[in-house]
C-alpha cells in the first residue's frame, strides 16, 4: 500500500533515457507528496543513486517522515520547501504530481491546495534549458497544456516508456524474457 513500483521503474528509465544518467542529478518532486504513491516509490528507488532531492509541497502534503528518514539514512542530500519558483532553475528533473481530491474529506482543504503549483510557460522560462518535466498522469490542471509543446515536457514519452517497461516485466514474470 502507498507504493507504485512499476511506475518508479519506468520513471527511472525515463530519466536515464532523457538525460543519459541518474547519478549527479537534482530531482525536484512537486505536489501531493504525502499521498502520492509514485513519489514514494520513486524516492525509495532514487536512494540507490547519487542524487539530490528537493520536495516541494504545501505543509499539509509534505513527504511522510518515514520516507524522508530513508532518504536521510541513504546519505542523500535533500530539502523541503513550499516555493517552486526558488528551485525551478536548479532542477534537472521536475516530477509533478496532482493533488488527489479523493484523499480529502474536507473539500475546502482540497480547494485551498489543488492549484497551489501550476507548471506553465512563465515557470518554464525560469527552468534550465536541459531539464525534463515528468508527471505520472492524469493531470488535472497542475501542468498547463501549453507546456506540452515544450521539448522538456517528457510526460508523454514517460507514458510510452511505461508500456515498454510493463511489457518487459510481464515477459520476465511469464518466463518469456
Amino acid at each position: 500500500m502507498g507504493e507504485h513500483p512499476t511506475q518508479a521503474l519506468l520513471d527511472l528509465f525515463t530519466i536515464q533515457e532523457e538525460l543519459g544518467r541518474v547519478d549527479g542529478l537534482k530531482v525536484v518532486m512537486v505536489g501531493d507528496l504525502k499521498y502520492g504513491r509514485t513519489v514514494h516509490s520513486l524516492t525509495r528507488l532514487l536512494t540507490q543513486y547519487q542524487v539530490e532531492l528537493v520536495f516541494v509541497s504545501p505543509d499539509m502534503l509534505r513527504l511522510p517522515g518515514e520516507i524522508a528518514a530513508e532518504v536521510h539514512s541513504a546519505g542523500l542530500s535533500f530539502r523541503e520547501t513550499d516555493d517552486i519558483h526558488n528551485i525551478i532553475g536548479e532542477a534537472d528533473v521536475l516530477y509533478v504530481t496532482r493533488v488527489q481530491k479523493e484523499r480529502f474529506t474536507d473539500l475546502a482543504l482540497y480547494d485551498s491546495v489543488k492549484e497551489h503549483y501550476v507548471v506553465d510557460d512563465a515557470l518554464m522560462a525560469r527552468a534550465r534549458e536541459r531539464m525534463i518535466v515528468m508527471h505520472p498522469l492524469p493531470r488535472v490542471g497542475e501542468i498547463a497544456y501549453t507546456v506540452d509543446d515544450d521539448p522538456r515536457a517528457a510526460y508523454f514519452r514517460q507514458m510510452r516508456n511505461g508500456m515498454y517497461i510493463r511489457m518487459a516485466l510481464l515477459a520476465a514474470v511469464l518466463g518469456k524474457a
